[in-house]
């Protein structure tokens, strides 16, 4: 028997909004058929018009509201929503706390997981906190435009605030933009792969103040270089670091392998957790350090450690993790995959006089092993692994190694839990309440900290 949704495309419905998806969607059901909608939130009747309808569920938008939450924000510009930068922005900020505390805790409960979720840390200001921006450059009615995506498109919606970056960042990249209309460059053309200038990225550190400015060309010749590089430099006064990076490839990888050093330095300084930090053009870097500051001081404090011990820091990226523990450590061993990144991590701790710390050049799981089996005994483990979690492989090299305890910082809550859960057949357990971290405010990503020890 074929099943009929009880819902038909481009028809209207009154529902009610029962929950929020992960990805911050309204959740309504006719007959216990599932509707997502967007900026929707819960317990608002609306008169949605239903605009897909799949197998087991459809997608609406709002035609009406008829009953609004108290949670809701007024005044929000429909570009942000169109591009997705700010999902959450249409809900109240101690609503988007609650928000993401509430995700967690549900990833935990869908596993049959007993966990503590605490209330989720966030910003005095949720807005304009990212130190880095990455901004397409596209032809837009005849004139070089920066903005940012729609959503599941290749149409660019030419933006000047973007909301959630340092407003030093958004003045930069209008100054860029305007110079390179004077000078008529053309906008990348990614369908025939055409054009110069494929974006804009700006680095600016929240503490040093010196800002680096990226011009990532798809040819190796940029037009009028010497004559941008002495504007850009005029307008933005103090500027530390102008780059061309050259990407000639058909790919959404925003850096190529190239960089042409335009004027002042190769790298910017900034600091986090008392620390100097050498950042380069391609070197991944924390995007929040406010947030960061409070998550990595969260690690430290609950993996309470000593100065007699050692300590492993799996994907350690720069070394920020690494070097923010070795002062209260015996010994610190970092690993990464990255090997530009290792080589920042090394030139981090010589900047910072920090010896007692060994990075290694290898994938995470592979190196557990290879420590494991040359009798490498931690005391405390710290993960921070990608979205997608642990491998198995990596857990099991872990327990074997038998440490005091192992601090997960997690960045995906569904890997988060699925990966504690495979600790759990090792005999580790969360010993004490996850801690969410608002890394990303406006947006639905959580961050957390959770602590494992054995039983």
């Amino acid at each position: 028997m074929k099943f009929t949704a009880p819902v038909a495309k481009n028809e209207t419905y009154e529902v009610t909004i029962q929950d929020l998806t992960y990805e911050g969607m309204g959740v309504a059901k006719i007959e216990d058929f599932p509707i997502f909608i967007e900026n929707a939130l819960v317990g608002e009747k609306v008169i949605t018009l239903i605009t897909k309808v799949k197998k087991n569920f459809a997608f609406g938008r709002v035609d009406k509201v008829l009953v609004e939450s108290s949670d809701r924000v007024h005044g929000i510009e429909k570009a942000y929503t169109q591009t997705g930068i700010t999902p959450l922005q249409h809900l109240k900020y101690p609503a988007q706390l609650k928000f993401k505390q509430h995700q967690v805790q549900v990833d935990f409960d869908k596993l049959k997981i007993p966990a503590e979720v605490n209330e989720t840390i966030g910003m005095e200001d949720p807005f304009h906190y990212r130190n880095k921006a990455q901004i397409p450059v596209r032809n837009v009615n005849g004139l070089l435009s920066t903005g940012f995506y729609k959503k599941h498109s290749h149409e660019m919606i030419p933006l000047e605030d973007f909301k959630i970056q340092d407003e030093r960042i958004d003045k930069a990249v209008l100054i860029v933009r305007d110079i390179l209309r004077k000078f008529q460059l053309e906008a990348y053309d990614e369908r025939n792969h055409t054009g110069v200038i494929r974006n804009i990225m700006v680095r600016v550190g929240k503490y040093s103040g010196e800002m680096m400015i990226v011009l990532v060309t798809r040819t190796k010749k940029l037009p009028s270089v010497e004559e941008i590089t002495r504007q850009i430099n005029e307008q933005i006064p103090g500027l530390t670091s102008l780059i061309q990076n050259i990407n000639p490839e058909k790919t959404n990888v925003v850096l190529g392998k190239k960089n042409v050093l335009l004027s002042g330095v190769d790298r910017i300084h900034d600091q986090l957790m008392g620390l100097d930090f050498e950042i380069s053009a391609n070197s991944f870097y924390q995007v929040n350090p406010v947030q960061t500051e409070k998550l990595y001081q969260l690690a430290i404090d609950k993996a309470e450690l000593t100065k007699d011990d050692v300590v492993i820091d799996a994907y350690s990226g720069i070394g920020t993790i690494s070097l923010s523990v070795a002062n209260s450590v015996k010994q610190v061993y970092g690993v990464e995959v990255v090997e530009d990144a290792v080589k920042d991590a090394e030139t981090n701790a010589k900047i910072n006089k920090i010896k007692n710390v060994k990075f290694v050049v290898n994938k995470a799981e592979e190196q557990m092993e290879k420590w494991q089996a040359d009798g490498l005994k931690p005391d405390v483990v710290i993960v921070d692994p990608p979205r997608k979690g642990l491998a198995e492989s990596l857990i099991k090299s872990v327990a074997d190694m038998n440490p005091k305890r192992v601090v997960y910082v997690s960045c995906n809550p569904a890997t988060l839990a699925r990966d504690v859960k495979l600790f759990g057949d090792f005999g580790y357990h969360l010993n004490q309440p996850v801690q969410p971290v608002d890394q990303f405010p406006q947006t639905v990503h959580v961050e957390s900290v959770s602590v494992l020890e054995k039983a």
